[in-house]
């Protein structure tokens, strides 16, 4: 498995449409939040297949990981881990960042506290899903 920064907008597109919107029926117009054009993106790779993407933005000294999701047949296969491994050490590089944060749906709060993430405030819906934030200093 391979992780690398992409412009390939379609294929993480893509990926998000079979997990979020067709998974987890997250609304399309939920989804597409026009923000993508500002963001980083990266992409998880097993052999030739996209299999993983997650996305950066950053405001002030916080970079937010969002958009992180996986097919199911890779999951289970350390590419989530992966993703956020990559994404952290991208925001490390960038000047004046010092914290990532997250919103973690609440099924994968171990997973992200298992990378370092602390979970804070309240559980909140996004998109009918219960989610909780998340915050790492880098």
């Amino acid at each position: 498995m391979r992780i690398a920064l992409t412009t390939d907008l379609e294929t993480c597109r893509n990926l998000r449409r079979v997990v979020f919107i067709q998974e987890q029926n997250v609304p399309e117009a939920e989804e597409w939040d026009g923000l993508d054009g500002q963001a980083t993106h990266l992409l998880a790779w097993q052999g030739d297949r996209a299999i993983g993407t997650a996305r950066i933005l950053i405001r002030d000294h916080v970079g937010k990981i969002g958009r992180v999701c996986v097919l199911a047949e890779a999951r289970g296969t350390g590419a989530g881990a992966a993703l956020i491994r990559a994404a952290m050490a991208e925001l490390s590089t960038r000047k004046g960042v010092t914290q990532a944060k997250l919103g973690a749906q609440t099924h994968a709060i171990g997973f992200y506290e298992k990378l370092g993430f602390v979970a804070q405030g309240p559980i909140y819906d996004d998109a009918g899903i219960p989610h909780r934030d998340m915050v790492c200093d880098l």
